[in-house]
């Protein structure tokens, strides 16, 4: 495990992250961002479903969590299944805009094969190389979320809804990892969509390991 600030611990509490299930846009190839609303499809529905079973089972039982998320509807809506599964009303979601996907600019809504080879990406990595017209870069992603766990009293353990490529980077700052020279921001390693981690103080465990395809945004 690489060294962690004080500054990015959970204070011994457990933080549960997983990004949103599968979205309309997701399943059509197009560039999601944050504004547009985008539901999710039966399989996103059927991945929050694993979720909630998976996070129930790890728990042991039911137990009071603080609730996180995004404030889009995407990830709302995969929280409101998750918390089926563990008794909890998920009106109690705390939605923060600083846990929102990386901002694609210009190019949301449009669809992948639209771009014309103008969005580059790093398949091993399963990263973007290309800062959209008018978007964010990963630093840009670095600097909300080093607020925003800042902000956080991690006085009971967390389950928190994410996006893709927002939740490698906050799961690489608490788990230390340097940033990667392609794009100068922590980020750990890409999993299927509909699975979730818990990390403790920097050490990050899987409670679920989903079916689904890597990252988009």
């Amino acid at each position: 495990m690489n060294s962690l600030s004080s500054d990015l611990s959970t204070r011994g509490k457990r933080l549960f992250i997983a990004r949103h299930g599968e979205t309309i846009f997701n399943l059509a190839g197009r560039i999601q961002g944050n504004d547009a609303h985008t539901p999710l499809t039966q399989r996103g529905f059927a991945q929050a479903d694993e979720m909630g079973r998976a996070l129930a089972r790890y728990l042991g039982g039911f137990s009071g969590l603080d609730l996180v998320a995004s404030d889009t509807g995407r990830a709302l809506q995969t929280l409101s299944v998750v918390c089926e599964h563990i008794e909890m009303d998920w009106h109690q979601v705390t939605a923060d805009s600083r846990l929102r996907e990386i901002n694609m600019g210009d190019w949301e809504g449009i669809y992948y094969n639209d771009l014309n080879g103008q969005l580059r990406i790093d398949h091993d990595q399963g990263l973007f190389l290309t800062q959209a017209p008018g978007g964010e870069s990963y630093s840009d992603i670095v600097s909300r979320l080093r607020t925003w766990i800042v902000d956080q009293p991690f006085e009971r353990d967390m389950l928190l809804i994410s996006h893709g490529m927002t939740s490698r980077v906050l799961r690489g700052l608490l788990t230390g990892q340097p940033p990667l020279a392609l794009i100068d921001a922590p980020m750990a390693d890409s999993l299927p969509q509909g699975s979730m981690v818990q990390i403790v103080d920097g050490v990050e465990t899987i409670v679920h390991l989903g079916a689904g395809e890597g990252e988009k945004a």
